[in-house]
């Protein structure tokens, strides 16, 4: 009866022991490869669409407000030519102007029609301008190109690497005047802080290669 309980006390001292080790572990494991563990990257900074500075493409889709008027206020998309449509304003361009621009050319044109016209314009969704991931990638596939995103954001947000992903191989296809460019990016040293010149701001069209 005593060996029987020395040995239940013996088997608890076990699993209370490998209970404590586990959480250690796997912090270990995600401080080392944060975005292959949680398919981010916590030193990356969100951006979102509303970047004031962003460039209105074919495809984007944009609520337009104007205050106290709501049979002009509603979400509409960006047609393949540029423009848009509105109530009294018929087709407006908008693609290759930024958000604060195209609010100030509508309310310009407004004003022939509505007393002191106060109008928004937010990007809701971002369709012109995408980037590629393909290879040893969780999610391949096109991203939409972001303002201002990076190669480590790009990759951060296609889910992490696959246990055969060479993360020190990765090169991004760019074409520049016509002929396509190759640059390379090692994963490993750019968050090691080593090489961030390889971090580059991406561009429309960019495709990332994970071997």
């Amino acid at each position: 009866m005593f060996g029987r309980s020395k040995f239940c006390v013996v088997v608890l001292l076990l699993v209370t022991i490998f209970l404590t080790r586990a959480p250690g572990t796997a912090a270990q494991a995600a401080a080392q490869d944060p975005v292959a563990a949680t398919g981010t990257d916590p030193a990356v900074k969100p951006v979102t669409p509303q970047d004031p500075n962003y460039i209105i493409g074919p495809q984007d889709v944009l609520d337009i407000s104007v205050w106290k008027e709501a049979e002009l206020t509603r979400t509409i998309p960006v047609r393949p030519d540029g423009k848009i449509s509105m109530p009294l304003l018929n087709d407006v361009r908008a693609a290759g102007l930024t958000p604060n621009q195209l609010a100030a050319q509508i309310t310009t044109s407004l004003k022939r029609f509505v007393t002191d016209p106060q109008v928004t314009v937010i990007v809701t969704a971002i369709n012109s301008q995408r980037v590629y991931i393909l290879g040893e990638v969780t999610r391949t596939g096109a991203y939409p190109l972001l303002p201002g995103m990076t190669l480590l954001q790009a990759l951060s947000s296609a889910g992490g690497f696959t246990q055969f992903a060479n993360r020190k191989k990765i090169y991004m296809f760019r074409t520049e005047n016509g002929k396509q460019a190759r640059y390379p990016f090692d994963y490993k040293a750019v968050v090691d802080g080593k090489r961030t010149d390889e971090n580059l701001v991406l561009k429309a069209g960019d495709t990332i290669v994970v071997p």
